[in-house]
Order: structure tokens, then C-alpha cells, then sequence
């Protein structure tokens, strides 16, 4: 008796399961109208110095831990606000497209990655940095060829972040 009290449980569950099934042809329908509705900007993709295939180089950086962390923790706040402030500096120049912490306690400590194209210019950017400085921080720096969308965040940034750094 227990099992036909689960059949008619079960029965229209599945049933109602099975109408709710996504209608593949119509997504697929409407990925492939607005795949064909975007227009390149060839506007855009020049002034965000992007090649044929709207990429370009830049350099990436991980920020990791430096010989130098033993100061107290004044001096390790008043290092971490000029860092911000060094962060902030070069986001305003278009000299840094992405900038951000890594959330774990790892020996890499964050990530930058520089609108610049050659290692040299980014080595000059890091040397800017407080933190570099005071060897609370290293820099490992790498080429790299990303989308120049990327170019687009900073400005996206300041619009979306409610408190300032």
C-alpha cells in the first residue's frame, strides 16, 4: 500500500519535472540572433588598442610575499594605504586595466595585470610601489595577450563600487 502512496506522489512530480524542460531550439534560436545583431566598433576597438582579434598585450603581475614583513602593524597599515593609493594612481594614468587580492593566506598575495606591453614598463610601475619598496612585496611578471575589453573595467569600476578605497 506504502508503494502505491509514492507512485502517486512520484507520478505527476515527474511528469511536472519533465514539462519544465528548457526549449533548446529557442535558445539556441535567440543565441544565434543576437550573435548576428553585434556589430564590431571599430571606434571602440581602436581606442582600446585592440588587433583583429579585440586583444592585445599587457603584462601580468603576481604580487607576491616579499623578504621584508616583520613591521609592526602602524607601519604595515600606513605601507598598505600608500599601496592602495599607488593602485588607485595608476588605474587613473590607464597604466593598470585589473588589481585585486587573492582571498587565501597563500605566499601569492594578489594580482595586477598593466596596459603596458613589455615587461620594462611594468618593472618601472612596480618599482612605484610602496610596498615593493619596503619589501613587504615582490613582483612576478609575466607577458600576456588578454582581451582588450579589459581596458573597460576601471571606468565600470568607479561606477559600481559604492565605497572608495
Amino acid at each position: 500500500m506504502k508503494s502505491i502512496y509514492s507512485l502517486i506522489i512520484v507520478i505527476p512530480f515527474l511528469f511536472l519535472l519533465g514539462s519544465c524542460q528548457p526549449d533548446v531550439k529557442a535558445v539556441t534560436t535567440k543565441t544565434e540572433e543576437t550573435a548576428s545583431t553585434m556589430v564590431y566598433d571599430s571606434v571602440l576597438a581602436s581606442n582600446l588598442g585592440a588587433d583583429e582579434y579585440g586583444m592585445k598585450h599587457y603584462v601580468l603581475a603576481f604580487l607576491r610575499k616579499g623578504p621584508n614583513r616583520d613591521q609592526d602593524s602602524i607601519k604595515t597599515a600606513q605601507v598598505m594605504r600608500k599601496h592602495l593609493d599607488n593602485i588607485k594612481r595608476m588605474a587613473d594614468e590607464g597604466k593598470l586595466a585589473i588589481a585585486g587580492p587573492f582571498e587565501d593566506d597563500g605566499e601569492i598575495r594578489g594580482i595586477y595585470i598593466f596596459n603596458v606591453a613589455t615587461i620594462e614598463e611594468a618593472k618601472a610601475l612596480t618599482e612605484t610601489d610602496p610596498a615593493i619598496q619596503e619589501g613587504r612585496l615582490a613582483m612576478e611578471l609575466h607577458p600576456w595577450y588578454g582581451s582588450a575589453a579589459l581596458m573597460t573595467v576601471p571606468e565600470t569600476h568607479k561606477k559600481i563600487a559604492k565605497s572608495k578605497i
